[in-house]
């Protein structure tokens, strides 16, 4: 069994909290921290979590711990990862995994020399609707990938997280991650050849809405727009030669549509996706599962593509004269 702590107990962990009650035969989550020790304590007794700590360091110096799950904001992961990996434990960290591409490669080089298990919790890397589209365009149903187009906003601004570039705020790196990977996902294997983007800032000079541009090796282009003032359909596309996929949510892909490549196009199959739980489980049993094999990345998300997003993420913010996190002291 995965004995799980938990670091920062905001909004994210407690949609996690439940799923790893739901899994007791996986594992068990040993105790939770925050800096307030009276929110660690709420949050486990509304988990029934038996240890509540009032500090991470208390956390990672429990010896019943295997794997930190890391819900802090994502301007401290790369600091609580590495602490976590100093005390001997595997780490779970959100979206996105760190501020920048070195701090990555740094957290993933100690993982490697520690020999312990690292992963970015991106939940649809994990998520049955992966394979299901990537079935759909391996099989040629829609031809050959030419375009695809992706929007995820939600009016969450007024959030400190996303306004604040002290924390890592603004729509890139809290909502474009998502479209991001969805792309990557369906173009997988496929090199960016090249990449453009635009955005409007804040007078706190965070991002508040952008649009990035991908053109791959294959001819393929991707489109992706995040929005952090308003709320959109969130629909992605995978246009293909032969017709088109229509996703419903790239963040929870909840439908799946193909339609032909017909003037109007036709509506070939409908695929309802359903999770076991709520669908963060996928990433969960992924890293009990490797952790039990010995391995220290996960198949699903790759040290590599937690990079290649970063790599991406780093270029348009410099196009756009962004810093965040600790980047701010430079």
């Amino acid at each position: 069994m995965l004995r799980i702590g938990i670091i920062g107990c905001g909004g994210i962990a407690a949609k996690l909290a439940p799923v790893m009650n739901a899994m007791p035969e996986t594992m068990k989550i040993e105790a939770v921290a925050s800096r307030d020790q009276d929110k660690a304590k709420a949050f486990a007794s509304e988990f029934s979590v038996g240890k509540a700590y009032g500090s991470y360091e208390d956390l990672y110096n429990d010896k019943d711990v295997d794997l930190v799950y890391i819900a802090t904001p994502h301007s401290h992961h790369k600091k609580e990862i590495i602490n976590a990996l100093n005390h001997g434990k595997h780490v779970l960290a959100e979206k996105a995994f760190c501020m920048n591409e070195d701090e990555a490669r740094e957290v993933f080089n100690l993982a490697k020399e520690k020999n312990l298990y690292v992963a970015e919790a991106i939940w649809t890397r994990y998520m049955p609707s992966r394979k299901i589209i990537n079935d759909i365009i391996k099989e040629g149903i829609i031809g050959r990938v030419t375009s695809i187009t992706a929007d995820l906003s939600y009016r969450i601004l007024q959030k400190e997280r996303i306004a604040n570039p002290e924390l890592g705020g603004g729509a890139l790196m809290d909502l474009g991650v998502y479209p991001l990977n969805f792309a990557l996902m369906a173009l997988e294997g496929d090199e960016i050849k090249s990449m453009a983007g635009l955005c409007t800032k804040t007078d706190r000079n965070v991002d508040v809405r952008n649009t990035v541009v991908l053109s791959f090796d294959s001819g393929a282009t991707a489109t992706l727009t995040v929005d952090a003032e308003c709320n959109s359909n969130r629909f992605g596309f995978i246009n293909g030669t032969e017709g088109y996929i229509e996703v419903t949510n790239v963040n929870n892909p909840e439908e799946i549509r193909i339609f032909s490549n017909d003037r109007p196009p036709v509506l070939k199959k409908t695929i309802k996706v359903t999770h076991l739980i709520n669908g963060y489980e996928y990433e969960l049993q992924e890293a009990a599962k490797c952790i039990a094999e010995g391995k220290i990345e996960p198949p699903s998300m790759p040290w590599s593509e937690t990079l290649r997003v970063l790599r991406i993420t780093d270029a348009m913010r410099k196009v756009w004269d962004i810093k965040l996190g600790d980047e701010l002291k430079n």
